[in-house]
């Protein structure tokens, strides 16, 4: 099920070959990959040729030797000079994994006919982290979760206003969530728990080097 997020696809054209990094930012889970795809694919049938378009998720292991930003660098210079005088259009889905990652992301921003786009989660890329990594040379798209409009787009067989919210309050609007809730509701649960400990011990714990995880969930609660 693919849940066509307009709102964003609209920002993310507004600023399609604009002299800007475009960065897509949000929580874990929220559909930042899934954005990209979809703006490929129009890419692709706006008539850009597949070989202008350089996508590559840090989240593959079959990339995992272009984690340093001198070797994405290299192996991404090569590819846009094939394609000449035609633009690249670069996708770098979650680039925090990338050691460095804003030293190759500025190399290819400066570089003629480029258009980069990157993804990553809230964190590393909150709002003072790019202003010092891109130091200026890039526009935010904020992602969120389903809105309820999106939410209740997505569930064509419910009619029901009432019961639909009910169900985006206790079942979540993040977009994998609506399509597990059509087959296995109770396992839902466990994929927000999942989510949520990531959050909170690989994104905040971490990033915040909180070693007294329980405390920290005191707080939460």
């Amino acid at each position: 099920m693919m849940i066509e997020r307009e709102q964003y696809l609209k920002k993310i054209r507004l600023y399609k070959d604009k002299n800007l990094i475009k960065v897509v930012s949000g929580v874990r889970r929220s559909g930042k990959s899934t954005i990209l795809k979809i703006f490929a694919e129009e890419l692709l049938q706006s008539g850009i040729e597949p070989a202008q378009i350089i996508s590559i998720n840090f989240e593959d292991m079959a990339y995992r030797e272009l984690s340093d930003h001198i070797k994405l660098y290299e192996y991404l210079k090569p590819r846009i000079n094939a394609n000449q005088n035609k633009k690249s259009y670069i996708f770098l889905d979650e680039v925090q994994n990338v050691s460095d990652f804003e030293k190759a992301v500025d190399s290819l921003y400066v570089q003629k006919n480029t258009d980069v786009y990157i993804t990553g989660s809230n964190a590393r890329f909150l709002s003072k982290d790019l202003a010092t990594l891109l130091t200026g040379r890039y526009i935010e798209i904020k992602m969120l979760p389903l809105s309820f409009a999106e939410f209740a787009s997505a569930s064509e067989d419910e009619t029901n206003l009432s019961r639909l919210y009910d169900n985006y309050v206790n079942y979540s609007s993040f977009p994998y969530a609506v399509e597990l809730f059509k087959d296995d509701p109770a396992g839902v649960r466990d994929y927000l728990q999942n989510i949520y400990q990531t959050i909170v011990y690989k994104d905040i714990a971490v990033r915040e080097k909180i070693k007294n995880t329980l405390i920290l969930e005191d707080v939460i609660k």
